[in-house]
């Protein structure tokens, strides 16, 4: 990561964190060899962070504890998180109460919830959804959320490799499918994709301190 941002710094911004399917019995040591690379670069946020219960929920203890450190860690810095939620969303909350004040701010990458959900995230105060190729799927839900959602409060990703929209669903992800997400979005909310676009990029300019 840290070799591209320095081949191509136009193009890359980096993010460090410890993702929850990484969180392990080691993950002490983990945090603090990722602590000790954020006194030596810079970083635009802490993520992917959070809880994901899809694949092992025996370490939901652990992945919140780490979950709750980095949130700290970004709190100390003034950085916003990336937050992966995947199955997890109850848990997630339990521990986003706990931590939120003014000082915290993120992004719900690849939000899937409800509409809910997505008014929980927003209730924190500087929060966004993210959203990605799901929006596309025919029962992937997001036409029952995004519609009552302010522009203000998203942006655009792809999760590429993963989670292609359609009509690539199936095949590898890339960076440039974003413009279908971009387009649906504009379907669901019925404005102009320019509209989408603008507000999107904005959001995001402003969440990562980006010029």
């Amino acid at each position: 990561m840290h070799q591209l941002v320095d081949l191509h710094p136009e193009l890359f911004v980096p993010m460090i964190g410890l993702h929850p399917c990484s969180v392990k019995e080691n993950w002490k040591e983990e945090l603090v060899i990722m602590e000790e690379n954020l006194g030596k670069n810079e970083y635009c946020a802490i993520g992917e962070i959070g809880v994901d219960l899809y694949w092992d929920k025996t370490t939901l203890n652990i992945q919140q504890q780490a979950f709750a450190e980095q949130i700290e860690w970004a709190k100390e810095r003034a950085l916003p998180i990336v937050i992966h939620a995947r199955d997890s969303f109850e848990a997630i909350f339990e521990v986003v109460d706990s931590h939120n004040d003014e000082s915290l701010q993120g992004v719900f990458h690849c939000f899937t919830g409800t509409l809910d959900q997505a008014e929980k995230v927003l209730d924190y105060g500087d929060f966004y959804l993210g959203i990605g190729g799901v929006s596309t799927f025919k029962n992937g839900g997001m036409d029952k959320v995004l519609p009552h959602v302010s522009l203000d409060h998203l942006m655009l990703e792809t999760d590429s490799p993963y989670l292609a929209p359609v009509p690539h669903r199936g095949k590898r992800n890339e960076s440039s499918y974003v413009r279908l997400v971009l387009d649906r979005i504009a379907e669901l909310k019925q404005v102009p994709a320019a509209q989408v676009a603008e507000a999107t990029t904005s959001n995001a300019k402003k969440l990562f301190n980006l010029s």
